[in-house]
């Protein structure tokens, strides 16, 4: 294929892959789609445990970190970002969350509500499976049950409110990713071409329409050109960097780095938002946890016989086993926040599990209302940007933090979950009042891996993309990923990247 296409797709990931598959379909386009990592070929990749050994994979993890943050006692917070086929699909927890019909409503932008999206949740082809059954998480559900939480067999069905088991993206025992359920069958057709390793430097531009894009790919640098469009697929860290090392951005940070403003658009880059989250550990009288299938090596050879076998047990999980998602106070009138339980524990997330038996019970906020931003620091494309998420900057995002604390407190409290435990580990007894719960957090938290918002979707005139999810300013330059939700959803977000392309293909296929 010649180096000129129809459409040209930056970023390989959920929604990415999706795109690719999409606009290839009818044979008619040919679709160049650039990936900066390589192929999804480590095994680790495929089972869906494995998000644990590429936590800090720095071949197919773009592991970024950080600037400090004020509100965290100044940490820099690890942030993981896929960088291989699938994207963060592809190393991500697998847990499937579509969020809250609340969430998509108050975007408040043409096409976008929930009624609208709801045909795109359930076009998806990615395989969406039960998480297996355990002692431990039956025993999460009915102690969350006791205390008025509803059960509920279906968070993403008639309503998110309730506890009960996750949905993961897991077909047969095995990583339902966007590159192996839309990418691999699309590789087939002739009119698509996928490079690998292939780092985009820049957008190019005739005026302020789009022609292409130059990459680095084997120490070269290569032009594309594009017929039609230009798609932004990288996500909400390197779609606004990309933008930014284009000339598209805020126009004095831009300048600062010596780069000419082909557009300036203030709001390139800001707006971010991301879950955060906080781990409670919580040690168990009965050696049912993954932390003790990982002590022995004669369990660690039954589960990986098991799981070679019959694609069942604990190598078939994802991040989050049972979860309740809850109200952390009377008067509010949907859950703001997510409770999830893991049947284990870990001082450091892909790091050694602990050398006892051992549970986790996690807080997340689900309306954020703290936003940061994501700038570039230089002109040169490898050169990570400066992503400041700005945690924990209301009041309301430090309450929920603190009450979720302590509802994870209660459900560890009551029957029968309160039975299998020898004693709260972290944050300990002896942590009680608001202000030692709100030091922990601050200590402690972490990112949830949600950022989103930083290329915002709206009717106004300083959004950055509009309800087509055309870049504002500028001809056949889109963005199709998380950064373009005006704000983040309830709840895990691959579902609602992977239904925000499925729409974005149909909005390519009928321009209006």
């Amino acid at each position: 294929m010649a180096d000129t296409f129809d459409y040209i797709i930056v970023g390989a990931g959920s929604a990415g892959c999706v795109l690719a598959n999409r606009l290839t379909a009818d044979g008619r386009a040919t679709v160049l789609l650039l990936e900066a990592g390589p192929r999804d070929t480590d095994p680790w990749i495929h089972i869906p445990l494995g998000y644990g050994k590429l936590f800090a994979r720095r071949d197919v993890n773009w592991a970024y970190e950080s600037e400090p943050e004020p509100a965290l006692n100044n940490r820099r917070i690890f942030s993981p970002r896929g960088k291989v086929l699938g994207g963060s699909s592809s190393i991500n927890g697998l847990v499937y969350i579509r969020g809250q019909p609340e969430d998509f409503d108050a975007w408040e932008v043409p096409g976008w509500s929930h009624g609208e999206l709801l045909p795109y949740f359930k076009k998806t082809q990615v395989a969406i499976s039960d998480i297996e059954r355990h002692e431990l998480c039956d025993a999460f559900i009915a102690s969350a049950a006791s205390l008025g939480i509803p059960r509920n067999d279906d968070f993403n069905g008639a309503q998110q409110e309730g506890t009960g088991y996750y949905q993961a993206t897991v077909r047969n025992g095995r990583r339902a990713s966007t590159a192996v359920e839309y990418l691999r069958p699309a590789e087939k057709r002739p009119n698509l071409r996928v490079e690998t390793n292939a780092l985009a430097e820049k957008i190019l531009f005739e005026g302020k329409r789009t022609s292409g894009v130059q990459y680095l790919k084997d120490h070269k640098t290569l032009v594309a050109k594009a017929n039609r469009e230009v798609i932004l697929s990288g996500g909400a860290f390197n779609s606004p960097q990309l933008l930014q090392l284009s000339g598209v951005g805020p126009g004095a940070l831009l300048q600062k780095h010596g780069i000419a403003v082909v557009h300036d658009a203030p709001e390139v880059g800001e707006n971010l938002q991301d879950h955060f989250y906080c781990r409670s550990f919580w040690r168990c009288n009965k050696p049912i946890t993954l932390n003790d299938d990982m002590l022995s090596l004669w369990r660690q050879a039954k589960l990986g016989l098991h799981y070679l076998l019959f694609r069942r047990g604990p190598l078939t999980v994802a991040a989050g086993h049972a979860a309740a998602f809850v109200r952390t106070r009377p008067g509010l009138t949907r859950p703001d926040a997510q409770i999830y339980y893991i049947n284990f524990s870990t001082a450091k997330r892909g790091g050694t599990l602990h050398p006892w038996s051992g549970f986790t019970i996690s807080v997340s906020q689900l309306q954020v209302e703290s936003r940061g931003s994501v700038r570039i620091k230089s002109a040169e494309a490898r050169t990570a940007p400066a992503i400041r998420y700005n945690y924990l900057a209301t009041e309301n995002d430090r309450r929920v933090m603190v009450e979720g604390l302590k509802i994870a407190r209660r459900i560890a409290a009551a029957a029968p979950l309160s039975g299998y435990i020898v004693n709260e580990e972290f944050p300990g007894p002896g942590v009680q009042s608001d202000a030692g719960l709100l030091e922990v957090v601050r200590q402690y938290g972490e990112t949830v891996f949600h950022p989103a918002s930083t290329c915002r979707m709206g009717t106004d005139a300083r959004s950055v993309v509009d309800s087509q999810l055309r870049v504002r300013g500028l001809e056949a330059l889109r963005v199709v990923d998380a950064s373009v939700m005006p704000a983040v959803v309830s709840g895990n977000t691959n579902a609602a990247v992977i239904a925000i392309a499925e729409k974005a293909a149909d909005l390519l296929a009928r321009p209006s």
